[in-house]
């Protein structure tokens, strides 16, 4: 092992308990006890699950987990011991991956706008890698880190249609310019870097970016360049409920690599996949603490009257577009009523969602909320009066027996051959069955 990831870091759970089993078994704690705080059940298994089939999709391509996405301590740690590098867009995310061991090479400084105080920090702590799309960010980076490697950062726009682009990334016709400026400040240029983001990602955008930054890497090397890294960014899908599905992205992306940069062409290979890694992984329980009827409008499901309510989920400041579920005693055929959901009471900004139909709720009921891994831990200081949900880590047997073949381990008893193909995650109804092979080891990861 790596000695990132420990079982003191999250609880063992054996065969045949699932996610939901896990967080009725914690709300049976909670609940005598009077603490009815926010808090996330985070299922590692998945996310080693998905660490596999990103190595078996994506063979030629290297995992760097963009820290801003979910920068809690127990995805960290195991994506660390899986072998995967980390994207960090600020000197916080920088001291948070290296607070546990993680070297300065497998760090990524990916913000396209950096703070010269943060790239001295970087610089002072041996972080290289970084990116720029303009002359401002090269000219910062040439005064503050000598030895900085950079990518420069070409845009990649996945929309179907033209529309006015927020994204960061320079064009193709301005990549020449850059390169040279580059070149008079004695800043070395190591590759190309693109990012198409997940809104509404087609398959193909892949293709077309991946052929935009071969363009790029001619005029690099025409310059005197030594181009040999390229990052394709992420935008991979965390559900499965997608438009286009990871394996059939990923399909593209090998097409595309082995026509503009085959294999033994030198060109080394990295993506920042986020939301794939963590989305499904976490769950999020919140408990109802206050509720206001409305009047009555429209009939129930049961025939009788049901206003609007609004309920207050203790601490759930957090995204609308996920899926809600009550966790309630089993009853037949519960009533339905239009709900809306608003975050803690006296705090600006705090709706969630409105027009849900969900069954009659009350004051100390929890509402669970899936697919809550991405973009919902807060990096910053929690609001007044709502501290930071606590997280409950969790990981099969099977998993940690996984994460140790993974690294070259071999099993050690028969039973533990014979469960090498058993499923990975706590959700054991919903996981995937796959089978571990020595062959992933971490020198091949990054």
């Amino acid at each position: 092992m790596n000695g990132y990831l420990n079982e003191s870091n999250f609880m063992m759970v054996e065969e045949g308990f699932t996610t939901r089993d896990l967080l009725e078994t914690l709300l049976v704690e909670l609940c005598p006890a009077s603490e009815e705080q926010a808090f996330f059940l985070a299922d590692l298994g998945d996310i080693v699950k998905k660490h596999l089939r990103f190595l078996k999709a994506l063979p030629r391509v290297k995992p760097y987990f963009p820290v801003k996405c979910n920068g809690s301590e127990g995805v960290i740690r195991l994506l660390a011991e899986l072998g995967a590098g980390f994207a960090c867009t600020n000197k916080a995310e920088i001291t948070r991956v290296q607070s546990i061991g993680v070297p300065a090479d497998k760090i990524f400084y990916s913000s396209p706008c950096k703070q010269v105080a943060h790239i001295k920090y970087a610089a002072s702590h041996g972080v290289q890698l970084m990116t720029f799309d303009n002359e401002v960010e090269l000219s910062k980076v040439a005064r503050s880190h000598p030895h900085a490697r950079m990518l420069l950062g070409i845009a990649a726009d996945s929309s179907p249609a033209p529309r006015l682009s927020m994204t960061f990334g320079t064009t193709l016709e301005s990549c020449r310019h850059l390169l040279e400026a580059a070149k008079e400040q004695a800043v070395e240029v190591v590759g190309v870097s693109f990012h198409l983001g997940s809104g509404g990602l087609e398959p193909q955008a892949f293709a077309q970016s991946v052929a935009a930054a071969q363009l790029a890497f001619e005029v690099g090397t025409e310059l005197g360049y030594r181009m040999h890294l390229l990052d394709i960014g992420g935008g991979f899908p965390g559900t499965e409920d997608t438009r286009a599905q990871f394996e059939e992205i990923a399909a593209v992306i090998n097409s595309a690599l082995d026509l503009y940069f085959p294999d033994g062409c030198g060109v080394e290979i990295v993506a920042t996949p986020g939301r794939y890694y963590v989305t499904s992984a976490f769950t999020f329980a919140a408990n109802i603490t206050a509720r206001d009827e409305g009047p009555a409008e429209q009939p129930g499901s049961d025939g009788r009257a049901c206003g609007d309510k609004s309920l207050w989920p203790w601490g759930a400041l957090i995204p609308c577009h996920c899926s809600i579920s009550p966790l309630q005693r089993p009853c037949p055929d519960p009533p339905s009523c239009s709900s809306s959901l608003r975050g803690p009471p006296g705090h600006a900004g705090g709706r969630i969602a409105d027009g849900l139909e969900l069954p009659e709720l009350q004051v100390g009921d929890w509402l669970i909320f899936e697919d809550m891994g991405a973009y919902t831990i807060a990096s910053s200081s929690p609001l007044a009066g709502c501290p930071q949900p606590q997280i409950t880590y969790a990981m099969s047997r099977m998993a940690w027996k996984a994460i140790q073949l993974l690294q070259g381990k071999p099993p050690q008893t028969e039973d533990d051959r014979e469960s090498v193909c058993a499923p990975l995650s706590c959700g054991w109804e919903m996981a995937e069955t796959l089978c571990v092979s020595p062959a992933f080891a971490p020198a091949s990861i990054i």
